[in-house]
């Protein structure tokens, strides 16, 4: 969505090697809030989203980079906004969650499968989430963690789910609530999560989940409160850059995390998190 609260359905290409974009088309229909995923074959499935008057959507669509367009996808099973789109080891996508309006989060869950081109029902999770993360394992499992939920209005929980038995197990609490956080898998299989909203307000504080003990440890903090910041992995760093907190404020830094350092390895409590406001709604 643009500022003005309209929404666009351009589409563009970003080429790392000249540092250009490029047009790629244009969405069926204009959309935000919706999720985008590699396809094996190169394709890009998007999926969800909010489109103009706030309605809450379930089409999908699909872009072809050879014939540089876009096309209808099939109909998801539930509307659903600031979900999650997770490509599996199989190349299959997982939706889970979302918003379906009004704070009324979702807990079911999706399968497209790009050979059939269909979406299959998958098993719910434990508990009804949006703006949450998802991260592919190396074992294939993917750990949903956090996000909003209908209780308190900030989830500590986790769950994994595992595509081959269709399932949802317990993975334990985080070691703080948070919503609009990031969670980034690392060298060493471990999923950091850093950052995000919680009603004490934006937050610091990072932490770890060791998907062989099933535990979560705490790990040293950001210098930055953010929330809806992106990471990336560069060897065995992560990359912190932008965000913005409850305030509204942007927050234009960039941080590294260096995951072999022995201060990210030590289970030590991070200092408090910023101050902020409460958090809207």
């Amino acid at each position: 969505a643009n500022l003005d609260d309209g929404y666009v359905a351009p589409a563009e290409l970003f080429d790392p090697a000249s540092g250009a974009w490029q047009p790629a088309g244009q969405l069926r229909r204009a959309r935000a809030n919706h999720t985008a995923s590699l396809l094996a074959d190169g394709r890009v499935l998007v999926a969800g989203g909010l489109a103009r008057h706030h309605a809450e959507l379930r089409s999908s669509e699909i872009y072809d980079p050879q014939a540089n367009a876009w096309k209808d996808g099939p109909v998801m099973h539930a509307v659903r906004y600031h979900h999650t789109a997770t490509t599996l080891a199989d190349g299959r996508v997982l939706v889970t969650g979302g918003d379906r309006g009004d704070d009324d989060f979702e807990r079911s869950a999706e399968i497209y499968d790009p050979a059939l081109k269909r979406w299959t029902q998958a098993a719910g999770m434990r508990v009804a989430r949006a703006n949450h993360t998802a991260t592919l394992l190396p074992d294939g499992r993917v750990l949903v963690a956090g996000g909003g939920d209908r209780g308190p209005g900030f989830a500590r929980s986790a769950e994994l789910y595992d595509p081959a038995m269709n399932r949802w197990q317990d993975a334990g609490n985080m070691r703080g609530e948070r919503a609009f956080h990031v969670a980034t898998l690392l060298p060493s299989g471990e999923v950091l999560v850093a950052g995000g909203f919680a009603d004490s307000g934006t937050l610091r504080s990072a932490e770890l989940f060791d998907p062989a003990t099933g535990r979560w440890r705490r790990t040293g903090s950001l210098r930055q409160a953010r929330g809806h910041t992106a990471l990336a992995l560069i060897g065995n760093a992560v990359l912190v850059a932008g965000g913005g907190r409850v305030s509204g404020r942007l927050v234009p830094s960039a941080e590294l995390y260096d995951a072999g350092a022995p201060a990210a390895s030590e289970p030590a409590p991070p200092p408090p998190d910023a101050p902020a406001p409460a958090p809207p709604g």
